[in-house]
């Protein structure tokens, strides 16, 4: 008997899916329990299985395409049934966000219904042109380029044009390798700056530029997600912030003092900051929680959020009961979790329910800056750059590594002396971070 395939319920927080990749075609045999797409969720690229056996009869959306939970994406039958009603039920079926999915998310980690690639395809309009009309126009109409995102960021990187490159991966997806050709046939003159590169010749004078060209590239799963988010916690939250700065020189010389006896380790200041904020959240458990709308939750751990900046938009991996780990292993912990987290590899109980965030900026130089609540956490923590300045002590003017962080606090479970008195403990544990030795 025929049935539809809906899109899956693949997240805790999925409310649509994107199709990256079907992993079989009109016409193709199909089991219960094969992969059958590769779907895009808010945070990570997950395998659908299939629920019946039959043959994939027809494919209702198309890679790159967008369906809420519950909409019908293919049908499943045997190769000689009438699907006709099938068909028309999917074309008028309007599913909303409260209509049940088959939940495939996984349990465990025997679980196979979780393998994330990496080299996902993505869907990218081909650019436009402006004819002599200014109208805009398509310079392949109806074509779509498909490549990876590592593939895509290393042509950008490069400057290379991937419009341009014949794809050698599945579908003529152009993948990492063929980037890596292209850039070995182009010798680009060096900048004289790191990271800048030559500024665009001008065009001649005297002529008329009609509007830019430009493409379309369909929104991703977590970018919308990111999106959603944002809207719901700067309206409903009620943020307010706080700033202090910090004596980072006894942090800066632990920090190289360990990594002097332990040179694998690679201890970062990022993972310093995340123990002592562990530490200080247990110490203040009314920044350790969240509001509930009739009641407000306080954590017996600290998981803490760790802001990752990925290709397709923010992710936080956890790490959990961070208070409880020591600084020798936090760094291997948040190094693997960044490492999945870019490679969309990250199992959702790995990215939900952090009792508290950091997002850190220093490495690009960020002073200071405000950052947005992860909702229901009560707060995040946003880290500037640690820097040398020139600062009183005993009345004489010295050089010290500086650093100044901020906090952003829902005021409808942290009120401004409760995120002081926070803030205060996290200074004093930061300008003496043998405190993290004893006791």
């Amino acid at each position: 008997m025929a049935t539809q395939v809906v899109m899956p319920k693949l997240s805790p927080t999925m409310e649509e899916g994107q199709l990256a990749r079907w992993l079989k075609k009109e016409g193709d045999k199909v089991s219960m329990g094969e992969p059958l797409a590769e779907i895009d969720t808010d945070k990570a690229t997950m395998e659908m299985q299939a629920l019946s056996n039959g043959v994939l009869r027809k494919i209702l959306i198309d890679e790159g395409q967008s369906a809420p939970l519950g909409q019908p994406i293919a049908i499943i039958g045997e190769p000689d049934e009438d699907i006709s009603e099938l068909l028309k039920s999917a074309g008028e079926a309007k599913p909303g966000k409260s209509e049940a999915a088959p939940e495939q998310i996984p349990e465990s980690d025997a679980a196979p219904a979780v393998e994330t690639k990496p080299d996902e395809p993505v869907p990218a309009q081909a650019a436009a042109e402006v004819s002599s009309d200014g109208k805009k126009e398509p310079v392949q109409t109806g074509e779509r380029v498909l490549i990876s995102p590592i593939a895509a960021r290393m042509a950008a990187e490069a400057g290379i044009d991937f419009k341009t490159i014949q794809g050698s991966g599945p579908g003529g997806r152009i993948i990492k390798k063929d980037i890596e050709t292209a850039m070995s046939g182009k010798r680009e003159r060096p900048s004289a700056t790191p990271g800048l590169r030559p500024m665009p010749r001008p065009g001649e004078k005297g002529v008329i530029y009609g509007p830019s060209a430009y493409r379309d590239e369909p929104v991703s799963e977590m970018r919308r997600t990111i999106a959603r988010r944002l809207v719901t916690s700067l309206g409903p939250v009620p943020h307010f912030f706080l700033t202090i700065e910090i004596d980072m020189e006894r942090a800066a010389d632990m920090r190289r003092s360990i990594n002097e006896l332990y040179p694998d380790l690679k201890l970062s200041i990022n993972d310093i900051i995340i123990k002592v904020a562990a530490v200080a959240l247990i110490q203040h458990p009314h920044v350790n929680a969240s509001f509930q709308d009739k009641t407000v939750r306080y954590y017996e751990h600290a998981d803490i959020g760790v802001a990752v900046a990925t290709e397709n938009g923010l992710i936080t991996p956890i790490v959990r009961a961070a208070e409880m780990k020591s600084l020798l292993d936090i760094p291997d912990e948040v190094r693997e979790l960044a490492e999945r987290a870019r490679a969309r590899k990250l199992k959702p109980e790995e990215y939900t329910g952090a009792t508290f965030s950091i997002s850190n900026l220093g490495m690009f130089g960020i002073e200071e800056f405000t950052a947005v609540i992860n909702p229901p956490e009560g707060a995040i923590l946003a880290v500037g750059a640690m820097a040398p300045k020139p600062v009183v002590s005993d009345n004489q003017i010295e050089i010290r590594q500086q650093m100044r962080v901020t906090m952003s606090c829902d005021h409808r479970v942290i009120d401004g002396a409760t995120g002081a008195k926070f803030l205060q403990t996290f200074k004093q544990i930061m300008e003496n971070p043998l405190y993290l030795f004893v006791g």
